[in-house]
């Protein structure tokens, strides 16, 4: 099968080395040509226009968004319809919100093209090695390219979720429990780095990640910022979002649904962008050792 990836950031681009080394005939674009020209070189075919993608994929044609969620996603759409034909399917594998996905669906399927939401997670080390991916969007659809999700996630790594929208709001909701597992991690490292002890974090985080309750990828990744930077005194605690924390407090709210560990850690990271903090720092090298995210240096 032939995929066409838009998209070749730090996602974008490891996902279609992922998908050429599980068999797919990729091809991938991108506005910036030094993406472009970087993709070729790995000897993945590739074009720089939309229209030059399509016209290198013969049959129903399969086409993998990966760019950054709001009005580029709609432009995108916009540039593709004119070279689409009826059960071409677009996958957007990036952080929409999902009411943009259900919206989007619709316009699509009234154009007769096929649309499923693709909630991406595992950042950029998954979407090489194998992400976790949550899929919404019409069961038959799903079912024509259920093989590329299977290939491209961990093992027991994608769920269909159900209807359009269902993945990218999976993905909302998964985002929000992000940001609070990060928050209790980075306040529990603040009370030891303002403890009368001399705790060491990286021992501290390393031994929390052999059998403790508490032991998983996060702890793992505070071990590995700690290893870089001891006290991680070369950076701001500044934490950046992408928005989907900040989606999960809304739909809850607007649901009725108490969520005061995620409301919290959403304040937290705009508080965090006004006085330094440490708990802000362990967030921002948490954000960067996962997916790549900038930090503030000092």
């Amino acid at each position: 099968m032939q995929i066409g990836i838009i998209g070749l950031g730090k996602m974008g681009f490891n996902l279609a080395l992922n998908l050429q080394r599980n068999g797919y005939e990729v091809v991938a674009q991108d506005v910036n040509t030094a993406f472009v020209d970087a993709i070729a070189a790995t000897g993945i075919r590739s074009a720089y226009s939309v229209e030059a993608l399509t016209e290198q994929l013969t049959g129903r044609k399969v086409i993998w968004l990966m760019v950054p969620a709001g009005k580029i996603v709609d432009e995108v759409i916009e540039m593709l319809v004119p070279f689409l034909q009826a059960q071409d399917i677009v996958i957007d594998g990036g952080n929409s919100n999902f009411r943009d996905s259900k919206r989007r669906y619709q316009y699509l399927k009234e154009k007769g093209i096929d649309f499923l939401d693709c909630g991406t997670s595992g950042g950029t080390s998954g979407a090489l090695q194998g992400a976790c991916t949550m899929i919404g969007g019409e069961p038959t659809v799903f079912a024509y390219v259920e093989e590329v999700f299977k290939a491209i996630s961990i093992e027991n790594g994608y769920l269909y979720t159900g209807a359009a929208g269902s993945g990218h709001f999976t993905k909302m909701v998964h985002n929000g429990i992000e940001y609070g597992m990060m928050q209790a991690i980075a306040e529990g490292f603040e009370v030891f780095e303002h403890s009368e002890f001399d705790i060491d974090f990286y021992k501290t985080a390393k031994l929390f990640n052999h059998g403790s309750v508490v032991r998983g990828w996060l702890m793992e990744l505070t071990a590995n910022a700690f290893a870089k930077d001891p006290h991680l005194d070369t950076i701001k605690g500044i934490m950046h979002s992408s928005g989907e924390g900040k989606w999960t407090l809304e739909t809850a709210l607007d649901l009725g649904v108490p969520t005061p560990v995620i409301a919290l850690s959403v304040m937290m990271r705009y508080r965090s962008q006004m006085e330094d903090t440490f708990s802000g720092k362990v967030v921002a090298a948490l954000r960067n050792e996962f997916g790549g995210h900038a930090v503030e240096k000092k």
